[in-house]
């Protein structure tokens, strides 16, 4: 990391500029240093409301598809007033490894584990290559 250190002409003042930006993660802000490292805020690790909210919602959509309340993601999709495109999305949050479900709701997802790259790119249906995938950061 390049830092730009410069001294006062009195001597009585040092300024230390320190190249970074800031990303939104969960709704939080997150410093990233220029070489690509999260510095986070906080030393604790910070669950992702927009992923645990749209998790509980995969659950709780396959539940009401399991227990016969829906028979199908467009029922739901009505029902919630939602696009149809976004519930089968999220509802394929409910397929997550375990592992992967409890690392998420402690906070201690990989950083690349967020919810519109999810949406997007999707995952492995299959647990063992869903931890491959995410290339086992969440320990």
């Amino acid at each position: 990391m390049m830092t730009d250190v410069e001294i006062s002409t009195d001597g009585t003042t040092i300024t230390v500029t320190i190249p970074m930006s800031f990303k939104i993660r969960g709704g939080r802000k997150l410093i990233v240093a220029p070489d690509g490292m999260h510095l986070s805020p906080s030393p604790r690790p910070q669950a992702d409301s927009t992923l645990v909210k749209a998790l509980a919602r995969a659950f709780r959509w396959s539940e009401m598809l399991e227990c016969g309340d829906f028979a199908t993601v467009s029922e739901i999709a009505r029902a919630e007033k939602m696009n149809i495109s976004y519930v089968s999305h999220v509802l394929r949050l409910a397929l997550l490894a375990p592992d992967l479900v409890e690392a998420i709701l402690d906070g201690r997802q990989p950083p690349t584990m967020q919810l519109q790259p999810l949406m997007r790119q999707g995952f492995p249906i299959e647990w063992q290559k869903q931890r491959e995938f995410f290339s086992g950061t969440t320990r």
